[in-house]
């Protein structure tokens, strides 16, 4: 079975790029959903006790949390050890219970897969980009997002330049969703040798 990692700056596209590999058929673990259903279970009680206030009836207020650790490395820092064990831990089961369903290929999507190490996880590795100009009129267009924030995630993230340049596959999606559904099947048919036409 082939592991492939999915991963981007923030507004290059990859969640629309793990949908396309979706609907071809692959499956896909998407690390912010699983972060997501963790705030509502497990990890709720952890982050509560870490940073006092942010859950909000059993779930953890991302808002609240965001204000809490956004510029702030050692909260940020704490926080990953909190949540990113658990989101591996899911993650193995993902890929376990695919090994044994004799799974050609699965998608890991990890948004932060240069920064966590997350590279050892997987065999190949899609970055997915776009122009500067792309990624900040998406990234602005997102409610609640203001320069200083933008600004903050950047800091956090490895440059695009880099990601790009320790990638095996780069998907642009600044061409539009047809283009990059062609190069999600050219990717599926390079890693499993299906012709997808």
């Amino acid at each position: 079975m082939i592991k492939l990692g999915l991963t981007g700056s923030i507004g290059m596209g990859k969640s629309t790029t793990a949908n396309l590999f979706a609907e071809e058929g692959v499956p896909v673990h998407d690390s912010d959903e699983t972060v997501h259903r963790l705030y509502s279970g497990i990890a709720a009680p952890k982050v509560e006790a870490a940073f006092p206030g942010v859950v909000v009836n059993g779930t953890v207020d991302r808002r609240r949390l965001g204000a809490r650790v956004l510029d702030n490395q050692d909260a940020l820092r704490r926080l990953g050890e909190i949540v990113h064990p658990l989101v591996r831990a899911d993650a193995d089961a993902f890929i376990e219970k695919h090994r044994k369903l004799g799974t050609a290929l699965v998608v890991l999507d990890i948004p932060l897969l240069f920064e966590t190490s997350g590279m050892n996880r997987v065999d190949s590795i899609l970055v997915v980009t776009a122009s500067p100009e792309v990624q900040r009129q998406r990234v602005m267009a997102r409610p609640g997002m203001t320069e200083e924030k933008f600004a903050a995630i950047l800091a956090n993230q490895v440059a695009d330049r880099d990601k790009r340049r320790n990638a095996d596959f780069i998907i642009d999606t600044s061409f539009g969703l047809e283009a990059a559904r062609r190069d999600v099947k050219r990717i599926i048919s390079q890693l499993t040798h299906r012709d997808l036409g």
